[in-house]
């Protein structure tokens, strides 16, 4: 997830302040803070197959131990890592492991399409961004085609766009804040232009990846792309406009953040920070405004209102409700048509990836990243076949969406979703399944899920029934407790959960603390990750995750800052069994202002495919810069250092050095 900043007004002073969102959860569920605090107040450690983690500590127990008995040996012996470390800290280029190269793949502008226009930052226009890449890559994935392992797809979501980083003339700077002029529609459309995806063919030449620009499946998808809404909630007069009275068309997507790939080779996008795009006012009494101030809309972050009715509630009351949704993408098709999965809720979605429970059905794993907002998974009701794609490709249109509780016991119960079940009736509004879905925030909050903090990324892996939940941070937590030693939570945690019996679709089983993260040194800050991790390999504010084909964990971040941490955003490897269990090791760091996205390692682990998002972003935060940074006046210009090239985020793919396997 990327903090939003409101276009044409003042941007960020700190990384660590959030903008997604207030916090809209009114409910007094016991948070994930009082649960972790109660369960922790009563003995030092836990025992058992998650390890021991006493999280009042500034180092864990578990830990200690670990590095007790490593001290034998040698420290880094058991780790599932071998790289040379990188040095944490700031500039204006990115750096990779020794040994390993990190090639630019592909930018914002460059071209999709043969015969797409090429990259000209002073004239730009909808027409030519829509045959280009996007801004703000964030969610990377990768499809194989033909089982090679050099040829395939590279899908991508587009997140968001930063104005004052992509527009000559629009910026001036008063008090050392940064103002941008006016929107107009030109730009708007070409903001509009650079959300959605793309889908690309890429091949390995020589060992290096390139994009194929006549692939016949290469694709833009934007926030005009027509969609189709499909599940419980399709054609539901709360998703019915002017436009569309059906109920069943939309255009577009917008603010995908993390995403994923499906067991059958499709591409899901995850419809985030919907909130922002959003203008005007309800008609007085409309039944829509709880609902609305549960998602903080309308915040009017982007003047997309002024230009395109849909986008002001004022007008198109019910547009709203057709974002927030999981949208799912054939990729063997660049005809097809978008389809939104409604069957999978509504809210800010961070991540989609799935797996296969041992029966056969397709397990989602799901972040509502907002503070004190939820963890969902949802199991499809039929099974995965792997003879017959055709037969797996409406498989999201049925199934159960769970919310997640977690008890202090160690106990977590996935509670199902379900139209007529407990709370979920007519009586408090809801009518049907559609209606448990449009507003699943609310119906979640009536079955007493555990509001978390700021829940991202979450991976499951099928070979162990574990998964990892990535908690960004919190920094509106008023107390502290026994869980959380800092007043607020700024480096946020990692959850390990087990579902019961290894199987990952159960309805419950039990949770544990990997890591809570920040700089250990400070024993205030309570961080736990193993005393082998060095000075480079302790980071804030989890984001995104991956775990490769030999089941690893990597970490990337969103937050850390020169001015906060001393130190950029990237990649870290994080050994999750073992002695070396806590073990934190950096792996690659991205420019200064960027957040570290993807990351997405190909099936052979021959490449780490990462995005780099929004480069450049609060250079006043940096001593090497020391100003608001814009289009006119960057911190970097990464990655084209040229002076006649804006910043531009960029999908990068790191490869070892003369081949072999990653980390």
């Amino acid at each position: 997830m990327t903090e939003q900043h409101p276009s044409r007004h003042v941007f960020r002073t700190s990384q660590l302040e959030e903008a997604d969102g207030p916090g809209h959860n009114p409910t007094e569920n016991r948070t994930m803070g009082e649960i972790i605090a109660a369960r922790f107040s009563r003995r030092g450690f836990l025992k058992g197959s998650m390890a021991a983690t006493a999280i009042s500590a500034t180092v864990s127990p578990f830990a200690l131990l670990a590095a007790d008995e490593a001290r034998a040996q040698d420290a880094v012996e058991g780790s599932a890592f071998s790289f040379p470390e990188v040095e944490a800290g700031v500039d204006a280029d990115h750096h990779v492991a020794q040994g390993y190269d990190a090639d630019i793949l592909l930018r914002w502008g460059d071209k999709v399409f043969a015969d797409a226009p090429d990259f000209d930052p002073k004239n730009q226009s909808e027409a030519a961004q829509e045959r280009q890449f996007g801004y703000n890559n964030d969610f990377v994935g990768f499809i194989p085609l033909d089982g090679a392992d050099d040829r395939g797809l590279l899908v991508v979501n587009h997140e968001y766009t930063n104005e004052h980083l992509m527009f000559p003339g629009i910026v001036t700077v008063e008090d050392g804040k940064i103002a941008v002029a006016e929107a107009t529609e030109a730009r708007v459309d070409i903001e509009m232009a650079a959300h959605g995806g793309t889908v690309i063919e890429i091949r390995k030449v020589d060992g290096k990846w390139q994009p194929v620009l006549d692939g016949a499946l290469n694709r833009r998808i934007t926030a005009k792309t027509p969609m189709e809404i499909c599940g419980p909630a399709t054609g539901h007069a709360r998703m019915q406009t002017a436009a569309d009275p059906t109920g069943t068309r939309v255009l577009g997507t917008i603010n995908n953040c993390a995403g994923g790939v499906t067991p059958w080779g499709t591409y899901i996008m995850a419809e985030e920070n919907i909130h922002g795009y959003f203008t005007g006012a309800l008609p007085e009494g409309h039944r829509e405004a709880e609902n609305y101030k549960r998602m903080g809309i309308p915040e009017d972050s982007y003047a997309w209102g002024r230009f395109h009715d849909r986008f002001d509630i004022g007008k198109e009351p019910n547009e709203p409700n057709r974002f927030g949704w999981i949208v799912e993408v054939d990729v063997m098709d660049p005809t097809s048509t978008p389809r939104k999965r409604t069957a999978l809720g509504r809210f800010k979605h961070e991540g989609a990836a799935s797996a296969l429970a041992k029966d056969g059905r397709v397990v989602f794993y799901l972040g509502d990243d907002e503070r004190f907002d939820y963890v969902y998974k949802f199991v499809t009701a039929g099974r995965y076949n792997p003879d017959d794609r055709a037969a797996n490709l409406d498989l999201l249109d049925e199934g159960t969406l769970y919310v997640a509780r977690f008890d202090e016991d160690g106990s977590f119960v996935w509670l199902p979703l379900v139209h007529g079940q407990g709370p979920l009736t007519a009586e408090n509004g809801f009518e049907s399944q559609a209606d448990v879905l449009i507003e699943t925030r609310r119906a979640a909050d009536l079955l007493g899920a555990t509001p978390m903090d700021r829940p991202e990324d979450i991976e499951p892996n099928a070979e162990t029934g574990r998964a990892y939940v990535m908690l960004t941070n919190n920094t509106k937590r008023e107390e502290a407790n026994a869980a959380n030693p800092r007043v607020e939570n700024a480096f946020g945690h990692i959850i390990e959960i087990l579902e019961d019996g290894g199987d990952l679709a159960a309805t419950q089983g039990t949770w544990e603390i990997l890591l809570q993260c920040g700089d250990p040194s400070v024993a205030e800050v309570g961080a736990t990750f193993s005393t082998a991790t060095t000075a480079n390999g302790w980071f804030g504010m989890p984001d995104n995750c991956a775990i490769d084909s030999d089941g690893r964990l990597w970490v990337s971040t969103d937050g850390n800052s020169p001015k906060d941490t001393g130190r950029t955003d990237g990649l870290w490897a994080v050994d999750v069994e073992g002695a070396a269990r806590g073990t934190s090791r950096l792996f690659y760091r991205v420019p200064v202002g960027a957040e570290m996205c993807g990351p997405c390692p190909t099936p052979d682990l021959t490449t780490f495919f990462v995005a780099v998002q929004h480069p450049g972003d609060g250079g006043e935060d940096w001593e090497g810069h020391g100003r608001p940074s814009y289009y006119e006046d960057l911190s970097t210009r990464w990655p084209d250092f040229r002076d006649d090239m804006p910043v531009r985020p960029a999908v990068v793919a790191i490869t070892k050095q003369g081949g072999g396997r990653i980390g």
